[in-house]
């Protein structure tokens, strides 16, 4: 997985300036942020709410592990990237999975000692945990979205269940590694 950087409320789009009063130059349309990752509300004008940035971050987890940007072709007629997700929740989440996430699940199952069907389970129950996340934060109306901290806590929740497992597997393995064992489990 690579890093991107966003910049989900800082671009702006500025209205064509015609004439040359200051009234006209300094005029400008109340949309701000990136298209397909903006949040339904910020069209409408007046206050933005924090909740914008929550949407945008549930568009955005929605992009990752689908690997479909929000305004890609395949979204058109009222398809929208959160919609196509809905679509699939949560039964059919493996089958709109970027398969490139796919392959690195699959190469390291093959580099670990382990039930194999247990650790399909296990990542397809991240995947659904994650989704069930970018649908919550992208919801139409910023009242049904997630709040910062929920999103925040929530996030830490699934690290924990499904990372901090493997995690704490290969600390007890490297811990019973010949030489090492006592003086690494007093680390932690």
């Amino acid at each position: 997985m690579n890093a991107h950087l966003g910049d989900f409320g800082l671009a702006r789009f500025l209205s064509r300036v015609i004439g040359n009063s200051s009234e006209d130059r300094s005029s400008m349309i109340g949309l701000k942020g990136t298209i397909g990752y903006i949040a339904p509300e910020y069209g409408t004008g007046g206050h933005v709410p924090m909740a914008g940035d929550v949407y945008s971050y549930g568009i955005l987890l929605l992009e990752i592990f689908t690997g479909k940007s929000p305004t890609g072709d395949i979204f058109k007629d009222g398809l929208s990237l959160r919609k196509f997700v809905e679509l699939a929740f949560p039964e059919q989440v493996m089958n709109i999975i970027d398969p490139l996430l796919l392959l690195e699940d699959e190469d390291s199952a093959t580099n670990n000692i382990g039930n194999d069907r247990e650790k399909k389970r296990r990542f397809q129950e991240c995947l659904v945990s994650l989704l069930r996340i970018g649908i919550m934060c992208s919801a139409e109306s910023p009242k049904e979205r997630m709040e910062t901290g929920y999103v925040a806590k929530e996030m830490n929740v699934i690290r924990e269940r499904h990372l901090g497992v493997r995690i704490h597997r290969e600390r007890q393995n490297r811990a019973l590694q010949p030489g090492e064992g006592s003086s690494y489990l007093s680390n932690y």
